[in-house]
């Protein structure tokens, strides 16, 4: 962004940056809430591709709009790296999270996807040889244990056992492959432009949905759940919000907020998931719902910022 229209955004309020983060939180949230109800008709496949799809149409404009190339006269490593991260971090992630999603509903997903940061954490550990230290791990079994309350419930509501069980077992790997995805890349991100590398992690995810749909023995089933879908207004808007514009709200964040104070908003996201489940779709909060989106999203600030 030029410095003078950076110059006009930070005059304007002094939390700006702060005010980018919250949104980008809020914004999700209600991605999350449409992508479940284009769920109950779009085949998981089929909604991530056309999420990623939209949005790899929608980031070339804005790259340009930004300045920003397309190609870089970086390595052939470099490429190779980031679409094989979003083949596994978007391809494969998204669509296991979708169908997490799908089974769990957004409430209880909303627990489950806290997982992600423990496992950013213990990637970090082992792949860049990070430390851990007691309060991090504090907050990592906080957050087990916050799942573990969910699967204690005497009822799930309209859930089965073995929806309960499937769910919180996909909506686990999404999130393992999530930080997969991201910690194998974190040293290239460092010194890469944002917008040009999530392009490139975008066609990596688009892809490999696409070799999938080469060989699913269902693939035209998968198909015409998108293409038949009566619920094409959730599928566009989803896509839209949490493909796209949660995106670019989440890089000015990062541009004009310290990135620890980003990062804490963001996290917020996962309660906003939790109370508009509630309010839209008419999911149950109970007491154990209650204590386990508490003790996740406390757990989540202490993994990342002890």
């Amino acid at each position: 962004m030029p410095p003078s229209t950076t110059s006009q955004l930070t005059s304007l309020t002094p939390y700006m940056g702060e005010i980018f983060a919250l949104s980008t939180a809020i914004i999700w949230a209600f991605a999350v809430i449409l992508f479940r109800k284009s769920g109950e008709t779009v085949h998981p496949i089929a909604l991530n591709s056309f999420k990623n799809l939209l949005a790899v149409v929608l980031i070339l404009p804005t790259m340009w709009l930004f300045g920003e190339k397309l190609i870089h006269p970086l390595p052939a490593t470099d490429y190779l790296l980031l679409l094989a991260s979003g083949a596994i971090g978007i391809g494969l992630s998204d669509t296991l999270f979708f169908r997490s999603l799908n089974l769990l509903g957004a409430g209880l997903s909303a627990i489950v996807d806290c997982l992600y940061s423990p496992f950013i954490i213990l990637l970090s550990v082992v792949w860049l040889t990070e430390s851990l230290n007691l309060w991090q791990v504090a907050g990592v079994l906080m957050i087990i244990s916050a799942v573990l309350t969910v699967t204690r419930e005497k009822k799930h509501g309209n859930i089965s056992a073995r929806d309960l069980t499937w769910g919180i077992i996909w909506g686990a790997a999404a999130m393992a492959l999530m930080a997969v995805g991201i910690v194998m890349i974190k040293p290239l991100l460092e010194r890469s432009p944002l917008l040009w590398a999530t392009e490139v992690r975008l066609v990596g995810g688009v892809a490999i949905l696409g070799l999938v749909l080469l060989v699913h023995p269902g693939r035209r089933a998968v198909v015409n759940s998108l293409l038949k879908s009566r619920n094409w207004k959730f599928t566009l808007s989803g896509s839209f919000l949490g493909a796209y514009l949660s995106m670019i709200l989440w890089l000015a964040g990062m541009k004009f907020a310290p990135a620890s104070i980003a990062a804490a908003l963001n996290q917020t996201s996962n309660i906003f998931v939790f109370v508009l489940a509630a309010i839209f779709l008419r999911e149950p909060i109970n007491l154990q719902r209650g204590v386990g989106i508490t003790l996740a999203v406390a757990g989540v600030f202490l993994v990342m910022f002890c």
